[in-house]
């Protein structure tokens, strides 16, 4: 199967995020004129990309928050309606919110309704991503999701809370958390971001660059993930992740989320330079 090469897409990306920045950092703008470029099959990789934060809105209506995340596909008034009645959402992402709503229902046949809603929620989406046809989008979410649940181990260990309660999913990652009692959980050897999670959890008591500190492995990893892809789907996800996190800090901390835009123009110039 071949992949869509999107060269001028690719070419124009700094430009998208050069006309952000004149009227403020817009993640929104640059995501809807991506999607209007690629192919069906891609745009739907980019929509479960932004599923993660439905998933973070469903959770926060579950639990009476006000909390919106504007980066998600659908809007405050669409999560409502898809919470009483989910029609637009993954299909296993659907079958937690029915089988929640009714734990005698089909749907509760396959979830098990006695974890955290929040729990199941996100463990169908990252078995929506598992079988999605974007290499990237797979291979991303198989990292977000242990780096996710090798921070929460982390904290939960600090608070001394039982770490099973706080881990998604299962395979030998999750059970390695949830068993050892090494600083490191036996896993500096797999992931070599294993110690800066466990540093910025114990070591770093400022907040806010705690989070720095994560979302810069989360950064180079996205880089490493889309290495050898250059005009392909795999590039375009890359830089949206990345979009993501200068979005984000741009709310969180102005001067940092300055630094993480040069950051994104300077990786685009060196692709460019790349492709010469």
């Amino acid at each position: 199967m071949f992949a869509n090469n999107y060269y001028a897409l690719v070419a124009g990306l700094r430009e998208y995020a050069l006309d952000a920045d004149t009227k403020g950092f817009d993640a929104q703008s640059i995501v809807d004129e991506i999607l209007e470029v690629v192919s069906k099959g891609d745009a739907a990789a980019v929509r479960l990309l932004y599923t993660y934060y439905d998933c973070e809105n469903l959770a926060n209506l579950r639990n009476g928050s006000a909390a919106h995340n504007a980066l998600g596909n659908l809007s405050r008034e669409e999560i409502e309606a898809e919470m009483a009645n989910p029609t637009h959402l993954p299909q296993r992402i659907a079958n937690v919110i029915r089988a929640y709503a009714n734990p005698e229902g089909e749907e509760a046949e396959s979830v098990d309704v006695g974890k955290r809603f929040e729990k199941s929620l996100f463990e169908a989406y990252y078995e929506e991503c598992a079988r999605s046809s974007c290499r990237f989008l797979r291979d991303w979410s198989s990292f977000d999701r242990t780096l996710r649940n090798i921070l929460a181990a982390a904290v939960a260990r600090s608070q001394s809370r039982p770490i099973e309660e706080v881990t998604i999913g299962g395979g030998d990652v999750v059970e390695q958390l949830q068993r050892s009692s090494a600083a490191d959980f036996g896993l500096r050897g797999e992931y070599a971001f294993v110690d800066g999670v466990i540093s910025a959890v114990n070591d770093e008591q400022n907040l806010l660059e705690k989070e720095r500190k994560i979302d810069l492995i989360r950064w180079n990893e996205a880089g490493e993930l889309s290495t050898f892809d250059y005009f392909d789907i795999n590039a375009v996800m890359a830089y949206l992740v990345k979009v993501n996190m200068v979005a984000r800090w741009s709310v969180l901390d102005v001067r940092h989320g300055r630094e993480m835009f040069e950051r994104l123009l300077a990786d685009l110039d060196g692709k460019d330079l790349i492709n010469k």
